[in-house]
């Protein structure tokens, strides 16, 4: 598989952290099942996949979320998609949870015998290499992290074919989740919020250039 490495590039440059989208323009479905498949498929350690994307187009439920969104007060209501992501509570990403076993067993499909092996290595993992059991904000940071990979494919995907994204981290944690259990029936029990993530199209042009650092200053070569 070729791809131009200009028009990688040109997404890339492209992309920037759209703050207010042009509420006219609708992205299609056929382009936005694109940008949710990318989700799907991204990686994970162990390939345990701690995600559930909630997408909200409900105008009376953006509304809910943005008065504890204060990093999104433009883009919730003029974005033409806007996902929710959640991530699995700590409890279920241990490696003797039932959701790991069943996980392995349904989804990945490993015969028992290798469940028994692999899970003896993420017990390792947790427990010795990373001390991931040791307290249980530990475990939220590593499931956390993996919720990240989703969401830069999908936003590269998005500048791929156009379309403008912005991640928002910028919200009270509380009132979000409040939101989500009483007016979307989320189990925070189970889940807990990670980030909201807007897509649509730019109203204006960024104000001012990509700015980052040259590669000499970032990378070191051994």
């Amino acid at each position: 598989m070729t791809i131009n490495h200009q028009e990688i590039l040109d997404a890339f440059w492209f992309r920037h952290a759209c703050k207010e989208f042009d509420a006219s323009r609708q992205i299609t479905n056929t382009d936005f099942d694109l940008i949710l498949e990318t989700a799907r498929l991204s990686p994970c350690s162990f390939g345990l996949e701690p995600w559930k994307f909630l997408v909200v187009q409900n105008p009376q439920l953006r509304e809910k979320l943005k008065q504890h969104t204060w990093g999104g007060q433009k883009q919730l209501p003029t974005a033409s998609h806007v996902i929710v992501t959640l991530l699995r509570k700590s409890r279920y990403m241990r490696y003797d949870s039932d959701y790991v076993q069943n996980f392995m067993r349904v989804v990945q499909q490993f015969p028992e015998e290798a469940i028994q092996a692999r899970c003896r290595i993420l017990e390792k993992f947790q427990r010795e290499d990373f001390a991931l059991l040791d307290q249980e904000r530990y475990m939220s940071d590593w499931a956390g992290k993996q919720t990240y990979l989703p969401l830069a494919n999908m936003m590269t995907a998005a500048a791929l074919i156009g379309i403008d994204s912005c991640p928002i981290e910028g919200f009270e944690k509380t009132g979000v989740e409040q939101v989500l259990a009483t007016e979307m029936g989320v189990d925070l029990q189970g889940w807990e919020v990670a980030y909201l993530l807007a897509f649509g199209y730019r109203k204006v042009e960024p104000a001012r250039p990509k700015t980052r650092q040259s590669l000499t200053d970032i990378v070191e070569w051994f």
